[in-house]
């Protein structure tokens, strides 16, 4: 069963996940008009994610284990291995924003103007996403059997509903042009 932060994060990891295949098929069929919006959205629904777990998360977590008793256990991990983890997604995340920037702006200026490498164009932007895509299966993996469930062992009742009372708000914070 989920607990109330873990549980909407692998909620939100679905929905990206969803987003990220209709992005793949829009490309699949070399259609601009529609991988762009896609793209978009995929890169800020990422990005506010992303900026969750920035915010909160990895600060509650990192606060957990130094306040922690030294007593080890499988489900609560060292500080060196907190920190090791963290380090390792926020530099997933920092290669996530920075190659879809980079496929925003280039499907950005495909709309702008017609090219006759379109097809040659979003090839390439396909590249970049299959990376990505590649990238964050992993990624979620590492989160979703490992620091998503750390809140679990590491957070009182009162502190996992902060805790998710503040990812919520972050993750409903989308940029207002997708309102």
């Amino acid at each position: 069963m989920c607990g109330k932060t873990d549980g909407r994060l692998v909620h939100d990891h679905a929905e990206l996940g969803e987003l990220l295949r209709q992005l793949i098929t829009a490309l699949e069929a070399n259609d601009v008009a529609r991988t762009y919006p896609l793209l978009d959205l995929f890169w800020a629904r990422l990005a506010v994610h992303i900026r969750a777990e920035h915010l909160h998360l990895f600060p509650a977590i990192s606060h957990a284990v130094s306040c922690s008793f030294p007593v080890r256990s499988d489900q609560v991990p060292s500080a060196g291995e907190q920190e090791k983890v963290i380090e390792q997604l926020r530099d997933d995340h920092n290669f996530f924003m920075h190659e879809l920037a980079q496929a925003v702006a280039v499907t950005r200026g495909l709309l702008a103007t017609v090219r006759p490498d379109v097809a040659e164009q979003l090839r390439e932007i396909r590249k970049r996403v299959d990376i990505v895509q590649d990238r964050l299966i992993k990624h979620n993996e590492i989160e979703e059997t490992g620091i998503y469930l750390w809140t679990r062992s590491l957070l009182s009742e009162a502190e996992q509903s902060e805790l998710a009372a503040l990812i919520n708000k972050e993750l409903e914070n989308t940029p207002p042009r997708f309102g």
